[in-house]
């Protein structure tokens, strides 16, 4: 059953009070916001209405008086039939578009920003043309920049965009004979205001080069407003379907109808659909097989329109507010700001509390970034170099695997090799300059490097031989000579080459140096007597 709620009745009922309290509460606890609009956001952006003494109604029988249509007439595939309902629309579209360049986004067009900032608008779908969404940061299906690049099924980047126009956009002209798209020109809006509709350039640059080459000329379309009418296709039907099943999927858990009055029969099914899924955000049943209790605040459809919902939305519409969008949305932004004053902090530094503690207080980094690679994480990095520094141990330079410190043997650093940095988060290890350290290594190492010390403390290094200096090393070669090897004394080293005759493939000599013996062993072969 549908709740009413009266908003200039907010002040004196406190049952109206606190219920919309609540609602405002689960704006802001919800986490997963649909948000549908029509055109009654927009009637306090200075676009003027169709039906008032001095609305755009009014303008085009003042240019087309003998023209009987009604409003509907003007928004019917049907026009293009006939020649002077063609230039009546044309007409009265130039004027819609004057209206809504001069126009200014409302405190609604914000909200819905606001809430997409906060992280917490699943999408929001609109059956405006204004475009108004996109002035306050909110990509549209129409934009350029939402388009996919080559032949592709979808031609929407489905996470650019934030905001699904459903009706189009009046900012932008498509061809009706190779559908192509464009802003709409200033020369484009002078054409309309006539009654006309201007050529298609690329039309006309395919037909101008096909005659270039003695071809046959092609069809030369023109170009219209790319919104859509009824009983008119959407070009991008497909697109839409498959990002309402995406956010379906989603699984919101709470959705907001502004400014509509629910009759167009596509937007009736979009928002039954989502209904249907809001309603059933936070039920189910538990791991242990019991059910789950829904939370006061979950599965929310809010309707906001000056005119009641029909019967039909009874058991899909929970509250209806009655009142001007504007001034429901900032009563929300105000009760949502008293309710989690948390949500609207913004912490720019960081309190120092204790010098040991690493941190310390720095200026605003957004006041001072100048450069691209500035930011509010260069302040953070800060923050973990100097906890890290504190927090190292000192190491021991005497450890396994340190090069010495020799001027000799120590060569110039090679750029191509980085330095040992601090760790990039205070959960990682510092890394070692040696994987081999007795003092950074596990425990079990270290009791093993214990135990050979300990064993290396027990021998006996006394009866050390020098290597081939016992007599067992004699041997004899294939000549019949001794072989006789010992330790060369440091007044009979000498250095000696010989060199040998080695003859080539062509048979002439050549001779070949061998290799200078170890320094230190000196080798002697003795003839017996």
């Amino acid at each position: 059953m549908t709740i009413s709620l009266q908003l200039d009745k907010v002040s004196g009922e406190p049952s109206t009070r606190k219920a919309l309290s609540d609602i405002s509460l689960a704006v802001a606890k919800s986490k997963k916001i649909v948000v549908v609009t029509g055109a009654g956001i927009s009637c306090s952006c200075g676009i003027p209405d169709f039906r008032s003494s001095d609305g755009l109604y009014a303008l085009v029988k003042q240019r087309y008086p003998d023209i009987v249509l009604k409003g509907r007439d003007l928004f019917d595939a049907s026009l293009f039939r006939d020649a002077t309902s063609t230039s009546v629309f044309y007409t009265f579209i130039s004027q819609l578009k004057r209206s809504i360049d001069a126009a200014t986004p409302a405190a609604t067009h914000r909200f819905i920003q606001t809430l997409d900032a906060k992280q917490k608008l699943v999408r929001s779908y609109t059956q405006n043309i204004d475009g108004l969404e996109e002035r306050v940061g909110l990509r549209g299906s129409s934009s350029q920049h939402a388009r996919t690049s080559g032949k592709k099924k979808l031609r929407l980047k489905v996470k650019e965009v934030r905001n699904v126009q459903l009706h189009g956009d009046i900012h932008r002209v498509r061809c009706t004979f190779c559908s192509a798209e464009m802003p709409c020109s200033e020369e484009h809006l002078h054409a309309f205001e006539n009654g006309k509709a201007p050529d298609c350039p690329e039309c006309t640059a395919r037909s101008e080069a096909r005659v270039a080459r003695s071809a046959r000329a092609l069809k030369i379309g023109t170009l219209r407003p790319a919104i859509v009418l009824y009983d008119e296709p959407h070009p991008l039907g497909d697109d839409i379907g498959s990002i309402q099943t995406s956010d379906i999927t989603r699984k919101p858990d709470m959705l907001i109808i502004m400014g509509t009055s629910l009759k167009v029969h596509g937007l009736k099914k979009l928002v039954k659909d989502f209904a249907k899924v809001v309603h059933a955000t936070g039920t189910g049943t538990t791991p242990n097989g019991s059910p789950k209790k829904q939370k006061h605040w979950q599965g929310k459809v809010v309707f906001v329109n000056k005119t009641p919902p029909g019967s039909e939305w009874s058991d899909i519409i929970d509250y209806h507010v009655a009142g001007e969008t504007d001034e429901w949305v900032e009563k929300v932004l105000e009760d949502w700001k008293k309710l989690r004053p948390s949500d609207w902090e913004i912490q720019q530094t960081l309190d120092n509390t204790d010098e040991c503690s690493g941190f310390k207080v720095v200026k605003d980094a957004a006041t001072k970034t100048k450069g691209k690679g500035e930011s509010g994480l260069g302040f953070l990095f800060q923050c973990v170099t100097n906890f890290n520094s504190i927090a190292a141990p000192k190491r021991n330079p005497n450890v396994e695997n340190v090069p010495p410190e020799d001027s000799f043997f120590s060569s110039p650093t090679s750029p191509s090799k980085k330095p040992v940095s601090a760790p990039s988060s205070p959960s990682k290890r510092r890394q070692s300059t040696s994987h081999y350290s007795d003092v950074e290594s596990s425990p079990r190492k270290r009791r093993d490097i214990a135990k050979i010390a300990d064993g290396m403390d027990r021998l006996d290094m006394s009866e050390r031989c020098k290597l081939f200096a016992d007599a067992t090393n004699v041997t004899k070669n294939a000549g019949g000579d001794d072989l006789v090897m010992g330790e060369l004394e440091p007044s009979k080293a000498k250095v000696r080459r010989a060199s040998t005759s080695v003859v080539s493939k062509e048979g002439h000599p050549r001779s070949r140096s061998v290799a200078k013996p170890r320094a230190g062993v000196w080798v002697e072969i003795a003839k017996k007597p």
